[in-house]
């Protein structure tokens, strides 16, 4: 590769993802999908359902929320799937808070089992 030669993965418009959590949360959703555990259109409905209840909420809908929605989608469908529950999906969620809350800025975030306790 030479100078002015395009960097791989990154287009005109940037790298396709702002974040690594959501190429993890595209990722996982796509993983799911390939397994048969729902189907493409019954996805895209989801999001496009999370994506009105936002902008019916006031989301301007400028591009930078798109993966907040994405990530609410596919915790909806897991749960309404039954893949995972709901109160499961709140208790790692509060880890993780837990965890990032006591992470100086720039350090990876770690859970510990302490974390998992109400």
């Amino acid at each position: 590769m030479s100078a002015g030669d395009p960097v791989p993965g990154i287009g005109h418009d940037g790298p396709p993802f702002g974040a690594p959590w959501q190429a993890q949360a595209f990722a996982m959703t796509v993983a799911l999908y390939e397994r048969g555990l729902f189907s493409w259109p019954e996805w895209t409905a989801v999001l496009a359902e999370e994506i009105a209840r936002a902008q019916g909420k006031g989301d301007p809908d400028t591009g930078e929320s798109y993966y907040q929605h994405w990530l609410r989608a596919l915790e909806r469908i897991v749960t309404d799937k039954g893949l995972c529950e709901a109160a499961h999906l709140q208790r790692l969620r509060a880890a993780w808070r837990r965890a990032a809350e006591r992470t100086p800025h720039g350090l990876p975030i770690a859970l510990r089992p302490e974390d998992f306790e109400p």
